[in-house]
């Protein structure tokens, strides 16, 4: 916006390309003819920037040409002009290394294309689980009014009697297979019964995690996050998402002022009681940062031993997504935990978040508990520190066997995953249930891009002796639908000299959750002599995209930002005369 008009309406952004005599302006608006629109169209409306992540390779967004419709219906319907922009597509099931090594360019495409295009907002189509936090740290930057549209949870999958949570079960099967309790023909039809429709993962794995979270930060309209993909109310939504950000452009009522530090810590309040992914705290972290706002590990740590797990949702927990939604979903379960939130601050949909949850309810006890009747009384998450991880670690501990949350072990160190999958059942090893299994350079710039490596397999002898856990650690992330006493994002990581570099296969290794401590108990003496054995490892990549990852990333415990796109700094608005 650039001030008010003769109308009192504030001024369009957008009209410093379409409005006055100059040459450009008559370009801007001979180009719009050739586009096919007639002036009354968009001249003088709200411009509205639809960013689509769709693509024919991405499940979870495979409905997402048909949002990006009901979208452009709600804002012609409000009286704005719509434009779809096409964006990266980031697919967890198919890109490699990880689409986490992709996030960062997303948020930069975001940005840029908002910046640089006359637009006055922005509806974000995305839910797969990088493309979340990659939007909202764009439009972040960007501070244009934006509206999120969550893609949704899939429908559940089935098996003969079993309902299937996608990812979860994926795991859960794999393992029985590889323990000699089915075969392939089992698993043939677990193929065909794991996802059954457009949609990310119905379990509250990394994507139903952060649209939460999302939908907590003010970002989307109430309900959006967890409403089935094909669910005819998800066409509907998306319809209302387009008329608001009309409505928003109206008021100027910018990301800024929804994203506060009030909003980062209901949005980390709400993960916690979710019992929600570990990914969200690398995430939260860099959107914070895009905000302007300082979130760490210790905010982290500090509201999960307030926060009680309320949803009853697989991995750590009994149902899915559908059954959550149709309990209350978000709204419901943060009507049972507004004394922890911050209810007064703005989001996109009404004037507080607590306008936002009146009337809000719960309809099954099981699904959305009740604080005096929790899945635990602290949130699922716990953040580690000790000598092994002197910036932190993180575990899931509601999804792991709880015997294993104080343990000591001896170390079976892996130098990366290729190895891993290749030693792993090697009975030379002599790996026993007791064990510690570490796995590294597998973080950030080892991995590269930090893959989701973290649910290090159990070897196939120990499996067909019934053990489905073990202590595992890694400088990697793993999936939220993923489960096990998996500590994560070790930092500083071993690629880069942290002290995972440093552990031996017989080290004593002791885990104790409840302390929050992690360490390697080995003499200081006899680490000192193994880091000045260390050498620096060649760098991953000689040019390209790789080349820009490796110079700008941050390690996981400050979010794995870029660093220039995570400076503090002004960019100037593009001259458009």
């Amino acid at each position: 916006m650039t001030g008010d008009d003769e109308s009192g309406r504030p001024a369009l952004r957008s009209s410093r390309w379409y409005e006055g005599d100059g040459l450009r302006a008559f370009s801007h608006r001979a180009r719009t003819r050739q586009l096919g629109y007639l002036p009354q169209e968009h001249l003088g409306k709200p411009v509205i920037a639809v960013l689509n992540t769709w693509s024919d390779i991405n499940p979870c967004h495979s409905h997402l040409r048909e949002r990006a419709q009901a979208v452009k219906r709600g804002v012609w319907q409000a009286g704005g002009f719509p434009l779809e922009f096409p964006v990266a597509t980031l697919s967890e099931t198919f890109q490699k290394p990880t689409p986490m090594l992709y996030r960062n360019l997303l948020a930069m495409e975001a940005e840029e294309l908002l910046r640089s295009y006359p637009v006055d907002g922005a509806v974000l189509l995305g839910g797969c689980d990088k493309t979340t936090p990659a939007l909202l740290m764009g439009a972040a930057s960007a501070d244009l009014p934006a509206v999120f549209v969550p893609a949704g949870p899939m429908l559940p999958g089935h098996w003969r009697d079993q309902v299937l949570g996608s990812g979860t079960d994926m795991w859960k099967y794999w393992d029985d297979k590889r323990a000699g309790l089915i075969g392939d023909c089992e698993m043939a039809e677990l193929e065909s019964g794991l996802a059954r429709s457009a949609g990310h993962c119905m379990t509250m794995g990394t994507a139903s995690t952060l649209t939460a979270a999302a939908e907590a930060l003010g970002m989307t309209m109430p309900g959006a996050s967890s409403i089935p993909a094909v669910d005819s109310a998800h066409e509907r939504m998306a319809a209302a998402s387009g008329a608001r950000i009309v409505e928003l452009v109206l008021r100027e009522l910018k990301p800024s002022a929804i994203l506060t530090s009030e909003a980062y810590e209901d949005a980390v309040t709400t993960v916690l009681a979710l019992g929600g992914s570990t990914n969200a705290v690398i995430h939260l972290i860099a959107m914070a940062g895009r905000s302007g706002v300082r979130l760490t590990l210790d905010d982290f740590d500090r509201l999960a031993r307030t926060v009680p797990v309320l949803a009853n949702v697989r991995p750590g927990g009994r149902y899915l997504m559908e059954d959550f939604h149709f309990a209350g979903g978000l709204p419901g379960l943060l009507s049972r935990i507004t004394g922890l939130l911050h209810l007064d601050r703005p989001t996109v949909g009404h004037a507080s978040l607590r306008e936002q949850l009146a009337g809000a309810a719960v309809h099954d006890d099981d699904v959305i508990r009740s604080a005096g009747d929790a899945l635990a009384g602290e949130g699922g998450i716990a953040v580690l520190r000790g000598n092994l991880c002197p910036d932190g670690a993180v575990i899931k501990h509601i999804a792991a066997e709880q015997d294993l949350l104080t343990h000591t072990g001896p170390a079976v160190v892996f130098d990366d995953y290729k190895t891993l999958q290749a030693t792993v059942n090697d009975p030379g090893l002599g790996i026993t249930a007791d064990s510690v299994l570490v796995l590294r350079n597998s973080g950030p710039l080892g991995g590269p891009g930090m893959p989701e490596y973290g649910m290090l397999p159990i070897p196939d002898h120990l499996l067909k002796q019934g053990v489905r856990d073990m202590v595992r650690i890694s400088d990697a992330r793993m999936s939220g639908t993923s489960y096990g006493a998996c500590v994560l994002h070790v930092a500083p990581e071993s690629y880069v000299g942290g002290p995972l570099a440093l552990v031996r296969t017989g080290d004593p290794i002791t885990l104790d959750v409840p302390a929050r401590t992690l360490s390697l108990d080995v003499p200081d003496a006899e680490l000192d002599r193994r880091r000045a054995e260390l050498k620096a490892p060649p760098a991953r990549y000689g040019r390209g995209y790789g080349a820009l990852y490796q110079e700008q990333i941050t390690q996981a415990d400050t979010g794995c930002d870029f660093r220039f796109l995570a400076a503090p700094g002004q960019v100037p608005e593009p001259y458009a005369g």
